[in-house]
């Protein structure tokens, strides 16, 4: 599909038809099963610590999958202000775009609520407290104070992330918990529409744009993925600590050193390197112009 298919309208019946509520997917008798892994091995990519043992890395990748929802929660804090200041300036525009930026921005703020309802169902059964990186707001600040298009290109980024990793990893993947599996179908069903949203967003933030406020977007969109690599790192940390608090394993000094740099590495595969080589973003870069894209496509590898 280009960009040229993609239209308010169709996205917001579509929207329409995929609508689903938290209670349908958290509480009740759905139950997160922890003897299972949440997250695919190409995401959480535990087995290259080979020093660990196997129930370790179920350990970790759960862990990992808590993780995982947090930073995607801290990402939706910053779209749901950003959709709404869009959105408040397009009032008088088209309806479809205006009822489609709304219905967008609704799902957003229901994903942030059910990221928080599981990880409330996380602590319960898991057994001990996981730290995270935050607070939210500050987050939200740092990256809402960029250029607009730098902002828009890390939401379309994010959301192409989300369908790579459903599609690529998660679907055919039976052995995940299918607690924690379906969660991530129905945040992917709605992310659908969103990324053709987002791509919309951004075509029209960048017609009213010079070529020099588009190259400052697509280098503040380089700086806020460097700000993000930066949480990514400190998030390897904690989940490091929350691990050995778990399995009341202490990792030796080159076991933490292989511990951070791997999956550090891993995490900038799952949250960077996934979109910044998504055949879908870098076509929305093309259109900006061939430079950006390979730009992006020059700095890319290092998060692979």
């Amino acid at each position: 599909m280009t960009i040229e298919r993609f239209s308010y309208q169709a996205a917001l019946a579509a929207a329409q038809r995929v609508n689903w509520k938290i209670e349908d997917i958290v509480g009740g008798d759905r139950c997160l099963n922890f003897t299972r892994p949440f997250l695919p091995e190409a995401l959480a990519q535990t087995g290259r610590l080979i020093f660990l043992t196997g129930e370790e890395r179920r350990v970790l990748n759960q862990i990992r999958g808590h993780a995982y929802l947090h930073i995607f929660g801290l990402v939706e804090e910053c779209i749901l202000p950003f959709l709404l200041d869009h959105a408040r300036a397009r009032l008088d525009g088209d309806d479809h775009e205006i009822r489609a930026l709304l219905q967008f921005a609704g799902e957003e703020a229901k994903h942030i609520q059910l990221f928080k309802r599981f990880r409330a169902e996380f602590e319960a059964g898991f057994g001990h407290g996981c730290a995270v990186i935050g607070p939210a707001d500050e987050i939200a600040k740092a990256v809402l104070a960029h250029h607009p298009l730098g902002v828009a290109l890390t939401i379309l980024h994010i959301e192409w992330v989300t369908q790579r990793h459903y599609l690529d990893s998660v679907k055919d993947d039976p052995s995940l918990d299918p607690q924690f599996a379906s969660l991530l179908k129905h945040h992917w069903m709605e992310e659908c529409q969103h990324a053709k949203l987002d791509t919309l967003m951004v075509t029209g933030l960048a017609q009213s744009l010079d070529a020099e406020e588009i190259v400052q977007g697509v280098e503040d969109y380089l700086a806020i993925g460097g700000l993000i690599d930066r949480g990514l790192e400190q998030q390897v940390a904690l989940d490091r600590q929350s691990f050995e608090q778990a399995t009341g394993r202490r990792l030796t000094s080159s076991e933490t050193e292989i511990f951070g740099q791997l999956q550090h590495q891993a995490n900038r595969w799952t949250f960077l390197g996934s979109g910044m080589s998504h055949p879908r973003f870098l076509a929305t870069l093309e259109a900006l112009g061939p430079q950006h894209r390979q730009r992006v496509e020059a700095i890319g590898p290092a998060f692979c």
